[in-house]
């Protein structure tokens, strides 16, 4: 296993913290009994899914893993100048050329992930970013080593777990070709440093990195050791900030900048990570309406830049409700799997755990159109609408149609369901902070 190989010493805690965590995994895939840590257990999520499903996603995942080398194997060559041959495999060719047109249109708001994942056969945030990189001219600026990069794309794709119905490398992707979308709006592309767009780039590609599919709640009532690892602060946030830190350092990719700078970076991804936690929406919704209403923001300062970034992958993390129908209706079922498993009625984690079954996941209480109302009311559409008045372009305006007609269109099933127009789920109005579900990245 990876991890298990990393060398580390008692002084460099980030490297200690993901041996740790590899050694956890190597010791419960080997059948092992999982390590425990005190009085806080590591919870196995994969008891969520049934043994068919288990056993489906760990052969898909090694076909992934082997077409993954294929084409590490393939790039490498042309890369060393060595010629490729023709794949014989022309039905593969046929669907990378397709790949290749919609990367075309990345920057278009329409790009629809999910074709683009069938296309690259689950590799879509490995292509997505390494194309990205490319676009942007990173990989020029930075002298960057094209195999460094790939392999830590290859990694942090992996690192995502395929069988979470929402929070997987999908989700990731999504994320990072609507970040790719706000770095182009007028005021930030006039603005935006190499340096600004490689953090807003990274943060998006691993800002749910190795989510257990399960919210902060969850992890704290159950006294996850993540949970005591992080004081009950931020805990999964916190968690993918130092998962890609590890990958980062892992990686290799940026060992031949100074150490300054690498300490930098990985604390500035961090900054960008963080202002994702969904409790945190409140004080940063706050702060940028401060700034709006004074008129104060200025994009030559490198930390209203930073500020302004981290809004930016706040919206491109929630941003699903502002796609078209056809996209933000299969996000929002996702993401409602995804709530229903934590909280299914029969076999569950939190009544093997004797827990109260967490808000927005009880199948029984809950529908679909009644989380989304919600969310969209109470998260989205504050958020949003202060956006616009930070860019007002046809773009934010795109997404407060696309909004509006997606609620209209939950109300509607709404109505179907219940018979009443009038009923708005009350539990996003309710719930302070510290109940929301951490990062519903739902929609």
């Amino acid at each position: 296993q990876r991890r298990g190989a990393i060398s580390y010493d008692s002084s460099d805690q980030t490297a200690l913290y993901i041996r740790m965590l590899g050694d956890v995994r190597v010791r419960s895939r080997a059948g092992f009994e999982t390590e425990r840590r005190g009085s806080h257990p590591y919870i196995d999520f994969r008891i969520f899914h049934s043994n068919s499903e288990i056993e489906v996603s760990v052969s898909a995942r090694n076909v992934r893993r082997l077409l993954s080398f294929q084409r590490y194997l393939r790039s490498s060559r042309f890369f060393r100048g060595i010629t490729v041959p023709n794949s014989s495999n022309i039905l593969d060719d046929d669907y990378n050329g397709q790949a290749k047109c919609m990367l075309e249109k990345v920057g278009n708001w329409n790009f629809d992930i999910f074709l683009f994942d069938r296309l690259t056969n689950g590799n879509s945030l490995v292509s997505l970013t390494f194309h990205l990189f490319n676009l942007h001219g990173l990989i020029e600026h930075f002298q960057l080593d094209t195999m460094k990069l790939r392999r830590f794309l290859v990694m942090v794709q992996e690192d995502y777990h395929s069988q979470n119905p929402y929070h997987n490398a999908v989700h990731a992707a999504d994320v990072t070709q609507a970040m790719h979308c706000y770095l182009k709006e007028p005021k930030l592309s006039k603005s935006l440093t190499p340096w600004d767009v490689l953090l807003s780039l990274i943060a998006a590609a691993t800002h749910d990195l190795d989510h257990p599919g399960v919210n902060q709640p969850f992890l704290i009532k159950t006294n996850h050791y993540l949970a005591t690892l992080y004081k009950n602060t931020s805990v999964l946030e916190n968690h993918h900030w130092r998962s890609a830190v590890g990958l980062l350092r892992e990686s290799g990719l940026f060992a031949h900048m100074s150490l300054e700078n690498r300490q930098l970076m990985e604390s500035q991804i961090g900054d960008l990570i963080l202002a994702t936690d969904i409790s945190q929406q409140n004080e940063y919704l706050s702060m940028f309406r401060s700034h709006l209403d004074r008129g104060d923001l200025c994009l030559e300062n490198a930390n209203h830049r930073h500020f302004i970034l981290q809004m930016a992958l706040k919206c491109a993390d929630i941003c699903n409700p502002c796609r078209t129908w056809e996209l933000s209706k299969q996000w929002s079922e996702k993401v409602t799997e995804e709530f229903f498993h934590q909280g299914k009625p029969v076999g569950d984690i939190e009544k093997k755990y004797h827990l109260g079954v967490s808000p927005l996941c009880d199948r029984q209480t809950e529908t679909i159109a009644n989380i989304q109302i919600g969310f969209m009311t109470y998260l989205v559409e504050p958020l949003f609408g202060e956006w616009a008045r930070f860019s007002n372009t046809r773009l934010s305006q795109t997404m407060l149609g696309h909004l509006g007609l997606n609620k209209a269109s939950w109300k509607g099933v709404q109505r179907e369901q219940s018979g009443s127009g009038d009923d708005v789920d009350p539990t996003f109005e309710e719930m302070d902070s510290d109940i929301l579900p951490q990062e519903p990245r739902l929609s």
